[in-house]
Formats: structure tokens, sequence, C-alpha cells
């Protein structure tokens, strides 16, 4: 039995209880990402437990010219532009099968050390 008298919207606050617990239940991408400055070749590699967040928190602190944690490119991005840089996704890590896992720092940074082979001139974006 409906406990509110508008069809439609009992349907809605279903659907927004099943979207928001699939929501809850979902696991953001983690991996390794770079800022590649195309004008100079130097890649800069990153990582973390949710890449997409990562690198938009990055990208809206280098647009605004705030960007403590690496005054390198931090200074490209000022000297060449958002244009002159390629940014992406190069590995995504796996999660665990085991759900008690939860730190995948070490994972992370290993990752991030294998992509590293990969260029000539690479510095990492945070330790």
């Amino acid at each position: 039995m409906l406990k509110c008298n508008n069809l439609r919207r009992c349907i809605n606050l279903d659907n927004k209880k099943e979207l928001r617990e699939q929501y809850k239940q979902s696991k953001p991408d983690m991996g390794v990402f770079m800022y590649k400055c195309l004008p100079t070749g130097k890649v800069y590699l990153g990582c973390g437990k949710n890449v997409k967040a990562e690198m938009n928190s990055i990208t809206f602190q280098l647009k605004f010219g705030q960007y403590p944690v690496n005054k390198n490119l931090e200074r490209d991005w000022k000297q060449h532009g958002e244009s002159a840089f390629e940014v992406s996704v190069l590995e995504l890590l796996q999660y665990d099968e085991d759900e008690t896992k939860t730190d995948y720092t070490e994972d992370l940074q290993a990752l991030r050390a294998l992509c590293a082979e990969q260029f000539t001139e690479v510095e990492y974006i945070k330790k």
C-alpha cells in the first residue's frame, strides 16, 4: 500500500532511494594519472583512490594559480597554459576481492613507479 497520494511522487522517492543506495555501493576509480607538459615533454604523475576527484581538484587549483603541492607543475602551467597540457588517466587499479582491504596507498605508489618507467622526464605530483 502506498503511503502517498501522488503515484508519481512515490515512484520518484523510491527511485531516489535506489539511486542513493547504488551510489553508496559504488567505488570510485583509483589509479595513476598524468599531466604532460607538451612543450617541455615533462610528465607529472599522480595517483589516488579517486582519480577523477584528484584530477578535478588539481586542475581547479592550477586554473586559479594556487597549487602549492608541486611548484614545478604550477610554474609550467602558468608559463605554457592549460592547452599545453595533456591530462589523462594512465592506469586503473582494481579493488581487491578481500573487502576488508581499505588502504591501497602502497599499491598505488607501486603502480605509479611502474608508469614512471615509460617516460624520460618524470616528477611525482605528490610524494
